[in-house]
């Protein structure tokens, strides 16, 4: 039987009928949907670069095409697995603010960048500065790295994590720290790292199951 409560979320795949890496990242994905029993439809996929090819072989493979570009700003209503592999700061960051509470944290499970390789990777200040909730986030999840089991895939999964939100490692936050969250707007940021969003575009869902 299918699992009922795990959803899936995938941004940032990229155009894998041109890319080798975005190809072992699809399949990877896919060998997750049946290991979970998590229904194809149920699996949510964007990226801007997508061609109406790939869209429509997503959609042959019974995933469910975004058309809306979220910038990561999704609310995980229930428990979702987001699969981010290489994916930019900023989206990481997106979406921990949309789910910043210590009732909804707990929903996201996160398989891509290890938030302490972004945290060696970055002097304090600018992350801080930066990508807030990643910075407060770092210190409060439970991240289990993830090796490749080849080293011919190093430059495919390298610096791969799993990164999940006990509601014990968020109360070590400090309280005042969950009130009213800003939302992000990387006005230092010279190389962001996502696409963002266009004013007045589609905002409709593509679906196939």
């Amino acid at each position: 039987m299918p699992t009922p409560e795990l959803d899936c979320v995938c941004y940032g795949l990229g155009s894998f009928s041109s890319c080798v890496a975005s190809r072992f990242q699809l399949g990877l994905l896919l060998l997750l949907l049946d290991k979970l029993q998590i229904p194809p439809w149920r699996c949510c996929v964007f990226d801007p670069v997508f061609s109406p090819a790939e869209g429509a072989m997503l959609q042959g493979l019974g995933l469910t095409v975004l058309t809306e570009n979220e910038e990561g700003k999704r609310l995980a209503a229930r428990p979702t697995l987001f699969y981010l592999i290489h994916c930019g700061k900023a989206l990481y960051n997106n979406l921990l603010w949309r789910n910043w509470s210590t009732e909804t944290l707990p929903h996201l499970s996160i398989l891509g960048n290890s938030f302490r390789g972004i945290q060696e990777r970055m002097l304090d200040r600018v992350l801080r500065r930066d990508y807030s909730y990643i910075a407060a986030a770092v210190g409060a999840c439970e991240e289990t790295v993830l090796s490749p089991p080849s080293t011919r895939f190093l430059d495919v999964f390298n610096d791969t994590a799993l990164l999940r939100f006990p509601p014990t490692h968020l109360a070590t936050l400090p309280p005042h720290i969950w009130a009213n969250p800003p939302e992000p707007k990387y006005q230092h940021c010279e190389d962001l790292e996502i696409i963002q969003a266009e004013s007045g575009g589609d905002t409709g869902v593509k679906r196939m199951g």
